[in-house]
């Protein structure tokens, strides 16, 4: 007894352009992977990349020629020159500005006056002036009564010759505190009398090394 067997099944047209499709991609890649191994050898065989390819470009022209990067090298400089103290001609009273200084133009009950000295150099060249409290001279007066001299009771005067620069000022480092008391060479063991305040007015006279204050300064004292 024969028996027929049954018809190949056919599938949708869509199932064959499926397939179809997926052997044509898969001769695509095989393409591509030919054409990278051809174009770059290296790379197939697992090859690091050169020094060139990975140095940044600033870099580059140093490496491949061999140039080292110029440094900078720091420049010495010598110690500046300090000129003497007495490095000068000696002042001469043209160029010489003396002025009297006082801390305030009004001074309350309690108060102390603070008195200094600034001397500048008026001339166009160094000179050299003793400026040491050997040579200083403070005075106190007041209309034409001397009531106050630095010089009464000075303790340790010394000499200090300076050499000043034209156009700069120099000033007392240290101000002599005057206690609003009379002075005299003959008061300096003792008690000294106040002078009047009440707002009594005094004038600052200052001369230094032969150079005397072109005017005074005035203060008021309560």
């Amino acid at each position: 007894m024969s028996t027929n067997s049954a018809p190949a099944r056919r599938h949708p047209p869509h199932v064959y352009r499926r397939r179809r499709l997926m052997v044509l991609l898969g001769l695509v890649g095989v393409i591509v992977a030919i054409v990278l191994v051809i174009v770059r050898p290296g790379a197939s065989q697992g090859e690091e990349p050169s020094a060139a390819s990975t140095t940044p470009a600033t870099e580059r022209a140093t490496v491949e020629t061999g140039t080292p990067t110029p440094t900078a090298t720091p420049t010495p400089t010598a110690p500046p020159s300090e000129p003497a103290a007495a490095d000068g001609d000696p002042c001469s009273p043209e160029q010489v500005t003396v002025e009297a200084i006082t801390d305030k133009s009004i001074y309350e009950a309690g108060e102390q006056p603070q008195l200094s000295v600034t001397i500048t150099n008026t001339g166009t060249n160094v000179c050299v002036l003793n400026a040491g409290t050997k040579v200083q001279a403070f005075t106190i007066t007041s209309g034409s009564e001397v009531y106050w001299r630095s010089t009464d009771c000075q303790v340790d005067p010394v000499d200090a010759e300076v050499s000043l620069a034209p156009g700069t000022p120099i000033s007392s480092t240290v101000p002599i505190v005057w206690d609003r008391t009379r002075s005299g060479v003959d008061t300096c063991g003792g008690p000294r009398e106040a002078v009047p305040a009440g707002g009594a007015s005094y004038h600052l006279s200052v001369s230094v090394d032969g150079f005397e204050s072109e005017s005074s300064k005035q203060f008021l004292v309560y």
